[in-house]
Formats: C-alpha cells, structure tokens, sequence
C-alpha cells in the first residue's frame, strides 16, 4: 500500500500539470494557432535541432560549475553534465513521490565513483553559486529593463516588481549562505535519534561542505559557470527567435529572460511552470518589443526543446541504470565463482 504522502504529492503534481496545460491551450486560443504555427515553420527542423545542440552546451555549462565545486577533476564534468540534465527532466517531468530531480541527479554522480558525503556538499555549494549568479543576471535584468522603460511611467509597476523579485532573491541567498552549516547540524541531530547512519552521512558532508568552501578558487569558479549558463540561457532564446523571424536584441532578451526566471523560481511547485511561463512571456515581452505571438512560439519551442532533451537524458539514464545493475550483477558473479 502506498503512503498517503504519496499519493497526494502524485495527486498535486498531475493537477498542477492539468491546469497548466490548460492555461497553454487557452493562451494559444487567444493568440491564434495560425500566427504561432507561421512563426514555428520558419525554425523548420534544421532549426529546432541547432537550438537543442546550442542547449547541450547550456547543460555543460551547468555541469562545469557541479564540477567546479565538487573539486573533482575536470575530465568529469560530462558525467556531471549529464547528471544535470536527468536532475532537470526529473525534477520537470515526472511525477517523483519518493526520488526528486535533485537525487536522481546525485545517483548518477555516485555511480560515476562520487562519494556520497562529497556529492550532497557540491550540491549545496552548486545551488548557492547557481543562486549569486542568478542574482547577477537578474540584476542585469534591471537594468536593461530600466533603460527600455525608464521614459514610460505606466510600466513603474513592472520595475518594481523586477527590482524587488532581485531583492528576494538577495534575500534567500543571504539565508542559505548564513543557515546551511546551522541547518546540517539541526538535521544532524535530529536523524543520530531516529536514523544513526543517516546521522553520520549528515556530519560527513559538513565536514566537507567546509572543505570544499575553504577552496575559494574552485567555489569562484563554479560561480562563473552558473552566470555563463544564464547568459547561455538568454542566448539560446536570442537564437531561436532570430531562426523564428522576429529578432530581438541581446540585452531586451536579457531583461525578458531575468523576470521569466523569477517566475520560473516563484513556480516551483507547478511542473516546469507549466501555464505560468507561457503567461509571463505573453505578459512581459510586448513591454520590450517582442510581439505576443512570438512571444508564445518562443516558449513553447523551449517546451519542445526541453521535451527533447528530456526523452533523451531519461532514456540514457535508464540505460545507465541498466549498465550499472548488469557490471554489478557481473562483479558479484565472478565473486562467486572465485570464492572457495
């Protein structure tokens, strides 16, 4: 019998995706499917396949800056590349009760010989530069935002919103940076009374959360990479939008993409923000010049890029999986036949 736990967060996940598919059917409706479905044929499949190689150098991006701040060596990076692409499928597509995006990717990373103390350490120090850069960006975001609207008092409210979405998102770093040592210590304790081993892994990687923080360098360098994918990212919609017929300025997309990742961010509950992302493209890029149907064909090619990319990264895991059983199953075999 499954937990009830379960079954509700199952329970959440699918409605979340229902109204959220719903809201993308309603938002393609009001804008009109022949516009989208003219702005799609000029991406043709040449097109959409030179966005989906320009995203796997997104994701090797990410996976430099895991790397970087794991201190493993940099001949490393594709496995945590590849570790960070099943993290983002499974966090965005399935519907995982009891294994989130977060441990899907860390099983991958231990199956490439990670420890586990040193892989949930870099996963911390990941998340907190991932967040700095983040700040950076959406700080750019501002201020591309604030020369473009700057001479249009209506948009006062939009600028408030960005600059204090940016605020918050200072905020939650600044919390992360000071409570994650308290936080180990708290969960520490609280697992050595009901789980010892647990208890242990949970003291392992505090010691090497501060071991991997004391290597400035590399933490620096994790930075870096994280803020590369950002703009990365940017890139990638500045592409897909020059293949789709509507050009748009690097630094206007800039300013789109920083408050879609605050909205991305505030999302996290919906899969993939399904509904939301499409409504805060419609919503946001008419501000910057970006017209509404482009707008929407925009996001919806980065929904079909990231399907694609999913398929293939939750195929490959599954045959990772399968490798990774069938090299065990081979290892214990031959110890039986060594032993006496």
């Amino acid at each position: 019998m499954r937990p009830k736990a379960s079954w509700t967060a199952r329970s959440l996940w699918i409605a979340g995706a229902l109204i959220g598919l719903a809201v993308v059917v309603w938002l393609v409706r009001s804008v009109g499917l022949a516009d989208i479905a003219a702005a799609a044929r000029h991406l043709g499949i040449g097109g959409f396949l030179l966005v989906c190689l320009a995203s796997i150098g997104l994701f090797l991006a990410l996976g430099a800056a895991w790397q970087a701040g794991s201190g493993e060596p940099a001949r490393r990076i594709p496995l945590f590349a590849f570790a960070r692409l099943v993290r983002e499928a499974a966090a965005d597509f399935l519907p995982l009760a009891q294994i989130g995006g977060l441990a899907a990717g860390a099983r991958i990373v231990r199956m490439g010989g990670v420890s586990s103390p040193r892989i949930y350490a870099s996963m911390i120090v990941d998340q907190v530069t991932e967040m700095a850069s983040q700040i950076v960006f959406s700080l750019a975001g501002v201020a591309a935002a604030t020369a473009f609207l700057a001479a249009e008092p209506a948009q006062a409210p939009l600028r408030r919103s960005i600059i204090g979405g940016s605020i918050g998102l200072a905020l939650m770093l600044l919390a992360f940076l000071f409570g994650q040592r308290r936080f180990l210590r708290l969960a520490s304790g609280l697992a050595h009374r009901i789980l010892p081993g647990v208890s242990a892994l949970l003291i392992d990687t505090e010691a090497e959360l501060v071991r991997l923080y004391a290597r400035r360098s590399h933490v620096a360098i994790s930075f870096a990479w994280n803020l590369v994918a950002w703009l990365a990212m940017a890139a990638v919609g500045w592409l897909i939008l020059a293949l789709i017929g509507h050009p748009l300025g690097l630094g206007r997309l800039v300013a789109i993409e920083a408050a879609i990742a605050a909205v991305r961010s505030a999302a996290f509950l919906i899969p993939g923000a399904l509904g939301l992302q499409e409504a805060a493209y419609v919503a946001i890029g008419p501000l910057f010049g970006l017209p509404v149907e482009a707008a929407i064909t925009l996001s919806l090619v980065k929904r079909a890029r990231d399907g694609a990319l999913a398929l293939t990264g939750l195929l490959a895991w599954q045959g990772f999986e399968t490798w990774g059983a069938a090299k065990g199953w081979r290892s214990r075999s031959g110890q039986r036949q060594a032993g006496p």
